[in-house]
């Protein structure tokens, strides 16, 4: 499965490597060049957390306790050539983080490659093919069932769509960089995806400082105009993001 040119230019960007990740020192500037700002959502009603103690019933409002579920833990990043699990809280822009079934989102992502597996880097083809094809079987991964040819994500709770993302490789064996947005869980299979996204500067937390989350309704195209928008600036002024792909829905 090799990677498209718009997502080789979308890694540069992000001045991002793709095989190796980002090295412990440059984590660490980043991080540092965000004033030491980490990779959280503030909570939708932020109060001291002695307040918590002495009104327990603040955390059993409904959304505190959904704010609760689409936290992520951990996640698995590869950082110095090695895939490592790390508090994702601890996560930069330009990371790259792999997602398996079962995982909580720990960013705003965009999908580079489907499975568990990096795929041939050197093999760059064009971005015009728009079919959808079985390009590639499931085979087994360290014991893990890898599916290259779909992934699905359930995004519900951030966008309040009613259907899961389906993401599918194309008949050229691509996958459109489609965006993943924190806290959405992968129901099924596996990829491999570059941080576009942290902290404050997540689509959840954006709802959230409008009083627009837990979501009343379907906000999912506008999300995604509002992950477009987020990834520009996260970027140089001159780029121009329209190669991002809508995920398929059924």
């Amino acid at each position: 499965m090799p990677i498209t040119e718009h997502q080789q230019e979308l890694l540069s960007r992000h001045g991002a490597n793709y095989t190796n990740g980002l090295t412990t020192s440059e984590a660490s500037s980043r991080r540092n060049s965000t004033n030491g700002g980490l990779n959280k959502v503030q909570k939708p009603i932020n109060c001291p957390s002695w307040v918590c103690c002495l009104l327990p019933c603040i955390n059993h409002i409904p959304s505190m306790k959904q704010f609760r579920y689409v936290q992520p833990d951990d996640a698995e990043v590869l950082r110095d050539g090695r895939w490592i699990r790390y508090d994702a809280a601890s996560l930069v822009l330009g990371d790259i983080v792999r997602l398996a079934e079962g995982d909580v989102v720990p960013a705003d992502c965009v999908v580079i490659s489907l499975g568990m597996e990096h795929v041939d880097a050197s093999s760059i083809v064009g971005d015009d093919e728009e079919d959808v094809g079985n390009a590639t079987s499931a085979v087994a991964n360290n014991g893990i069932i890898d599916s290259l040819t779909e992934l699905t994500v359930d995004s519900h709770y951030i966008t309040g769509e009613t259907k899961p993302n389906h993401i599918p490789s194309r008949a050229n064996q691509t996958v459109q960089p489609a965006l993943l947005y924190y806290g959405s869980r992968v129901l099924e299979g596996a990829c491999i995806a570059l941080v576009t996204g942290c902290g404050e500067r997540t689509i959840l937390a954006k709802l959230i400082k409008e009083g627009r989350w837990p979501p009343k309704g379907d906000l999912s195209g506008e999300v995604e105009e509002i992950g477009r928008v987020n990834m520009d600036e996260s970027m140089n002024d001159d780029y121009d993001s329209s190669g991002i792909a809508l995920v398929q829905r059924y």
